[in-house]
């Protein structure tokens, strides 16, 4: 049987300074990734968009950071969500930036836990998002989901992650910008790191397929976080971190199709789509076809696409 596939909205926008991805989840349901999913074979529950809790006051000791007491209360809403989904079939986070990843990967590690079964992360993504709360200049907390879930120190205000995730069973996969302490910081770990470079020079199968025969060999849970800057600029301008060199369509389908056939995702994010960037909802209608391409459409049976 076909996992339910199981849609939860995550309407943040204060994990970055530009406004406009709290309208993502909107734009995910108006292009019909429901009907999308239907069409595959998939059920599907959307449960709506998760709601910010009341807040507490929170504190760090670096004075960039914004938004701290908000982003710590949408990771403990979506990390209880995220569990809950995980037991009930797919989960698929529409997002809001980044740092929505602090709570749906965290629910993820908890059920894992639950089940004792290792957690797998791969990360599509131009930035490595390895900062912590305490060496971000920017402030944006949608640049430290990969810290926390490694288990990074300087998470002190945050819920305890779960289960850290350890490096080894993380790849960070289509980076092309990482700043110099998160470069630092990579060093001293045995996260899988394939740049654009790697998969210029490997190709963009290759790294892939040895990241998930680990997952395989393990019986692992896999979650999958999908950024639109993963993708180049060209082809999905609704994002407002854009970096050129990124994947191309066909690469990025490919992508999915690989971890479609694998059969080892378990959770999906969709992240930092910002619609006010977007042009007629191109960016957003590339995004649900490549979930589409994930939950099992085959290049010979994809329509003929059209912006209009």
């Amino acid at each position: 049987m076909k996992p339910t596939c199981i849609l939860i909205g995550a309407p943040i926008d204060t994990g970055q300074k530009r406004e406009g991805c709290l309208m993502g989840p909107a734009a995910y349901r108006v292009a019909g990734l429901a009907r999308s999913l239907e069409d595959l074979g998939h059920p599907v529950i959307d449960k709506g968009d998760v709601a910010l809790p009341s807040l507490a006051p929170a504190d760090c000791a670096n004075p960039a950071v914004h938004h701290l007491a908000e982003t710590i209360g949408w990771t403990t809403a979506l990390a209880e969500t995220s569990e809950t989904a995980m037991a009930e079939g797919m989960p698929i986070f529409l997002g809001g930036d980044h740092s929505l990843s602090l709570g749906s990967v965290a629910g993820a590690a908890a059920y894992a836990k639950k089940v004792d079964r290792p957690l797998f992360v791969l990360w599509l993504d131009a930035h490595s998002d390895y900062h912590t709360p305490l060496t971000t200049q920017s402030g944006n907390l949608h640049g430290t989901p990969v810290a926390y879930i490694a288990g990074r120190d300087g998470f002190d205000a945050f819920p305890p992650f779960p289960a850290p995730v350890p490096a080894e069973r993380i790849c960070l996969y289509g980076i092309r910008s990482v700043d110099r302490a998160e470069h630092a910081g990579l060093l001293d770990t045995d996260m899988t790191v394939c740049d654009m470079r790697v998969l210029d020079e490997r190709g963009i199968v290759a790294p892939l397929r040895e990241f998930l025969d680990k997952v395989r060999s393990q019986n692992g849970l896999l979650h999958v976080s999908l950024d639109v800057d993963f993708l180049d600029p060209d082809i999905a301008p609704a994002v407002g971190t854009t970096v050129p060199g990124g994947t191309t369509f066909r690469e990025a389908h490919l992508v999915m199709e690989h971890l479609h056939e694998s059969g080892l995702v378990t959770s999906l994010d969709l992240v930092e789509l910002n619609p006010f960037l977007d042009e007629r909802g191109r960016t957003a209608k590339l995004m649900v076809e490549l979930v589409g391409s994930l939950m099992g459409r085959k290049v010979f049976d994809r329509p003929t696409r059209s912006f209009g």
